[in-house]
């Protein structure tokens, strides 16, 4: 890189630094030190964007890649399919994420999913890097962050494997920080971070922050914050639920759920998320951009599509029905944000609770 790209790249980070103090997603000056120390653009020398609803790939000869980079968007690393399966996490999220980590001198930690390296950079910045270990399940993506946090000057352990499993050889950990999404925390966290430990995890579409107690179990609240992430993934797949077509033995039945507020309320979505996890969606929408059809679809090939005020579903799970209830439990209790939630973990299972962890409202199963 040339030095006027390092000088426009250092400014470029300290104005985005700016612009997230005043929003509230940047307010620890030590975490702000370490996010104007750590360049991101070396992780990111080509990604993909969405223009006019088509992808664009961007990369360093763009005039305008530098820009892209240092503004506070999530950018799509890698295709498989014609599905992004990686991403740089937006810095804003990112950040949250990682002050809500609450990392102190000395700590270990743990990061699945390491995508580009640059969240480990950050962490490698603040802790030592000889205190951060990063598991990714794609071996190439594994090498590429390896040899990008090299020439930062980083050098964390990057192992390639499955972030579900955790890294036994270097446990216990003091912290636990995912950056894909799942729907269950699986057990083997709760055994490799210490008591007192803390794991910030992608749950549904938001992130939990989990304290584990003497007892092997963990609990905590949802961040506030909006929480998207690409989910948890085989290697080589998409991770993505596959469309499992319109069953023709569907059975109809009138609903008058509102399909705007399952396409457009963020926060029943968020809700939906935990009452039907792993949901594929899809809506459709007039010229004048009125929702006129939603369907939803699961791996175990449970669907579900609602039009004109008649729901058709089909499959092991009735999607719609889930759909409804969680509706009418989001109603029943003045529409609450993902702050009011929390998730209590134990290896015999899981479950959401609203407000307290006794108001009990989804229960998972034993965890994997």
């Amino acid at each position: 890189m040339t030095t006027h790209t390092e000088e426009r790249a250092t400014l470029l980070r300290s104005a985005l630094a700016d612009a997230l103090g005043v929003s509230g997603q940047l307010s620890d000056p030590r975490w702000r030190k370490v996010f104007e120390t750590v360049p991101r653009h070396p992780f990111v020398p080509e990604f993909w964007t969405l223009t006019d609803g088509g992808r664009r790939q961007v990369t360093a000869a763009d005039e305008d890649w530098l820009g892209l980079v240092y503004a506070d968007d999530a950018l799509a690393t890698q295709m498989t399919d014609g599905v992004a399966t990686s991403s740089s996490t937006a810095p804003g999220l990112m950040l949250q994420m990682l002050q809500a980590l609450d990392v102190a001198a000395g700590h270990r930690v743990l990061e699945v999913a390491t995508g580009t390296g640059y969240n480990a950079a950050l962490l490698s910045q603040r802790l030592g890097s000889d205190l951060v270990t990063t598991i990714e399940v794609d071996p190439a993506l594994a090498d590429l962050a390896h040899a990008r946090l090299k020439d930062c000057g980083y050098t964390p352990l990057v192992v390639a494997g499955d972030g579900r499993a955790g890294y036994q050889a270097g446990a216990p950990y003091d912290r636990l920080i995912a950056t894909c999404g799942f729907t269950t925390i699986p057990a083997v966290w709760l055994e490799q971070v210490r008591p007192g430990g803390l794991i910030v995890c992608p749950l549904g579409w938001g992130t939990v922050r989990l304290l584990v107690g003497d007892d092997g179990r963990a609990e905590g609240p949802f961040l506030p914050t909006r929480s998207y992430f690409m989910a948890v993934r085989d290697a080589g797949t998409t991770g993505t639920p596959p469309h499992p077509g319109r069953p023709a033995a569907a059975a109809d039945r009138p609903t008058a759920l509102d399909l705007s507020a399952v396409a457009e309320d963020e926060a029943f979505r968020f809700l939906l998320s935990l009452a039907a996890p792993d949901l594929g969606f899809a809506s459709e929408r007039s010229a004048d951009g009125l929702v006129q059809a939603v369907e939803l679809w699961a791996a175990d090939g449970s669907w579900a599509r609602a039009e004109h005020g008649t729901a058709r579903q089909a499959g092991p799970r009735l999607l719609w029905d889930a759909a409804e209830a969680a509706h009418m439990l989001f109603v029943e209790h003045g529409q609450p944000g993902r702050e009011r939630f929390g998730v209590s973990v134990a290896p015999e299972g899981q479950h959401a609770w609203l407000d307290h962890p006794g108001q009990e409202v989804f229960h998972a199963g034993p965890l994997g």
